[in-house]
């Protein structure tokens, strides 16, 4: 795992200077501790920062070949290197290293763009052809590892972290305030914008060329949900837990001590299971849990362990872990108001004093369809017709009931009477239409409708398959994949998940609708498969999200922190949101009237990172 930048120009142009690559390296050193490199020549600057996982004394980068024609920087893993490694050795190629970064430099040279479809893993890439001056650049089919980029004239600029091309000669910390109704909707800025009006992120499952001053990017693999499993059940279940065991397996490639996160639900758990059958020692797992019980998941992770007998390591987050809000902002690069950052950082924090690289159970819950939204979507499309007469009778209950049981009524009432995409919003935002206008005037009038552009109306697709797709191509990639990586890094490890395999999604989204929910749960194929290796009361458990005590934090010590924020002068003046907007959420949460932590959340989350990226602009070092 590493972190790459870069610079390449149009031929008219020089690069910026080696000690700008360094400044850029430098700004994400968490990512890459155990090394790095800048490579400059008279068109291109390219650096990298290395946390060593696989051949640590022969994976240095950035690396070239064709006798300094090509250069690649590399950050990921290539699960099947050795197998496209016996391909290319077969075409000619000879390798110095046992690296999976040399694999890819030779398939690069290869086969250009057509190398990404041959790799298994994940991945952002960039070589540079300095005869035909020609960079290409390429991010992973799930979108695990980031690749921001920026144009400017005659220039061309990426990084793995948005903060190193800040660095850069003639890129400005502009905020654009267009991406505040997304934000607002979503807690996070949905791919392919940014934060910054001039800097994008390259899609998953896409490769970009640059050359002559024009960028052009391209698709190289898409999800397809046409249904494709036309087997039994009990033929599915096999097929699975081939895959599953295939996708843990593969990684286990290691040169350093890993390890897994445990939460003792279903996912974590089923790699762990798997990781046990495939090591000849016990596996390390790490758990964080509350004080709150409600939130808490210790006693079913340590249930787990003592059944798969690991070497098991926990950690009880308290309130005080609001304290690292700040340096958490300077890690995420844009406002991101997904609270479970706070417990992802702690737990890689935890498992960075043991291991080096650690397995998780992400992306379960998409491929399968796993959360409780995907059986309440059933349920309103089997209302029918009936939907608008249950929506006024829930109206009208919210009417007479008080505090929160009426806000809620009234949320599920607002649902029904929506179409898609507004009914798939309406579950997801963390702030309502009503709240959006309140805060932001004129700009957040249209409410959900400014983000319709970024959903899929292909109303020819069955059940639930419109919003598992909308979750994996805007949930899951700015908000999951983006808080496991920047978390892990920060703690400076690798983090893998094998349920996020391309073939087992693959194969997960195209099963029959029955197998992935049945008996009002959802997950039922997994929960089956894991029968094999987990016992029943693990598995036939209610499921429990990896949340955070939010609402009660902002009813104490974090609501004085908010208004305290809220109450300065940088904030009411900055011109974003509407301050007494602000201060009426605020109190109508403090009170007990309402819930409304989620949309406080983001707000706090989105002024902390005004003030580092924009207040401060060069964000040059870490929040201590």
């Amino acid at each position: 795992m590493c972190g790459i930048v870069g610079v390449v120009t149009d031929g008219h142009h020089a690069p910026p200077s080696t000690q700008v690559g360094q400044a850029m390296n430098a700004a994400m050193l968490h990512r890459g501790p155990d090394e790095g490199g800048v490579y400059r020549d008279g068109q291109a600057l390219l650096g990298m920062r290395r946390l060593a996982i696989i051949d640590l004394a022969g994976g240095h980068q950035p690396m070239q070949a064709g006798d300094g024609r090509f250069h690649l920087v590399f950050n990921g893993e290539i699960y099947n290197h050795r197998a496209v490694r016996r391909q290319l050795e077969a075409l000619g190629h000879h390798f110095a290293t046992a690296s999976d970064t040399e694999v890819v430099l030779h398939a690069c040279m290869q086969w250009g763009g057509d190398a990404f479809a041959r790799l298994d893993g994940m991945f952002a890439i960039a070589f540079w052809d300095a005869q035909e001056r020609r960079l290409l650049l390429a991010r992973d089919r799930m979108g695990k590892k980031p690749l921001f980029l920026w144009q400017g004239p005659g220039r061309l600029g990426f990084a793995s972290e948005l903060k190193s091309l800040l660095h850069v000669p003639g890129v400005e910390p502009e905020f654009d305030r267009a991406v505040l109704p997304a934000y607002l909707a979503f807690g996070y800025i949905p791919t392919p914008r940014s934060c910054f009006a001039d800097v994008t992120k390259l899609p998953p499952g896409h490769f970009a060329i640059y050359h002559a001053g024009q960028l052009d990017v391209h698709r190289y693999w898409s999800l397809d949900f046409e249904p494709g499993f036309q087997g039994s059940e009990a033929e599915a279940a096999d097929a699975l837990a081939g895959l599953l065991d295939a996708a843990v397996s593969q990684r286990l490639m290691s040169d350093v001590p890993f390890g897994a996160f445990l939460s003792g639900g279903l996912d974590s758990s089923v790699v762990v299971a798997l990781m046990a059958r495939h090591m000849d020692r016990p596996v390390k797992t790490f758990t964080i849990g509350f004080a709150e019980q409600r939130y808490s998941e210790l006693a079913d992770a340590l249930k787990v362990s003592r059944h798969l007998g690991t070497e098991h390591h926990e950690l009880v987050v308290t309130p005080d872990a609001t304290q690292l809000i700040e340096r958490l902002v300077w890690h995420l690069d844009e406002p991101f108001a997904d609270a479970s950052a706070i417990p992802t950082f702690l737990v890689s924090e935890l498992a960075g004093r043991h291991v080096k690289m650690v397995l998780s159970g992400d992306g379960g819950d998409e491929a399968f369809a796993g959360y409780e939204r995907y059986l309440r979507w059933l349920t309103l499309e089997r209302l029918g017709p009936l939907k608008g007469v249950t929506a006024r009778g829930l109206r009208l209950a919210a009417g007479v009931l008080p505090g929160m049981q009426g806000f809620r009524l009234r949320g599920i009432a607002e649902r029904l009477g929506q179409p898609y995409p507004d009914s798939y919003l309406s579950g997801v935002a963390l702030s309502r239409p009503a709240q959006m206008e309140a805060m932001l005037g004129e700009a957040g009038r249209e409410g959900y409708a400014s983000l319709h552009p970024l959903f899929s109306h292909d109303d020819r697709r069955p059940g639930i398959d419109r919003i598992v797709d909308a979750d994996i191509r805007s949930y899951l990639l700015d908000d999951i994949l983006v808080k496991v990586d920047r978390m892990s890094m920060a703690a400076s490890i690798e983090a893998r998940a094998p349920l996020l395999d391309h073939r087992v999604v693959e194969f997960a989204v195209r099963l029959p609708q029955h197998m992935r929910i049945r008996g009002g749960r959802g997950k039922h194929l997994l929960r089956e498969v894991a029968r094999r290796w987990l016992p029943a009361d693990v598995l036939d458990k209610p499921k429990q999200g990896f949340g955070i005590p939010l609402r009660e934090w902002f009813r104490a010590s974090l609501g004085d922190m908010a208004a305290d924020v809220f109450a300065s002068r940088c904030f009411r003046e900055r011109g974003w949101l509407d301050p007494v907007a602000v201060d009426s959420l605020l109190r109508a949460h403090r009170t007990g009237d309402q819930d409304q932590s989620g949309t406080l959340w983001q707000v706090l989350c989105l002024e902390l990172w005004a003030r580092q990226f924009i207040d401060q602009p060069c964000a040059l070092q870490a929040v201590s």
